[in-house]
């Protein structure tokens, strides 16, 4: 099962802001995509659960974000970006 990654607006922002920011854009493109390949195929094994199993948060050096699984409709909402650097 596949499942469609949306970015809230704040996390593309926050992002962006990473990686401007970044020392390393090259590594940071990579963990993004580590990261989007995994919520978009099992997200519920992918980091910690938080205030339930579907909110979750993954790290993935540089960088951290916080998600939530919408199972009924297949989708994965990014909410937050946070820089490990």
């Amino acid at each position: 099962m596949r499942y469609q990654i949306t970015w809230g607006v704040l996390a593309e922002q926050m992002l962006a802001r990473i990686w401007l920011a970044s020392r390393n854009r090259a590594a940071l493109t990579r963990a993004v995509a580590w990261l989007e390949k995994h919520l978009a195929t099992r997200p519920l094994e992918l980091g910690e659960s938080r205030a339930s199993s579907v909110q979750r948060v993954a790290f993935w050096a540089p960088i951290g974000i916080e998600f939530e699984i919408i199972q009924d409709d297949n989708r994965v909402v990014v909410q937050g970006v946070f820089s490990m650097e």
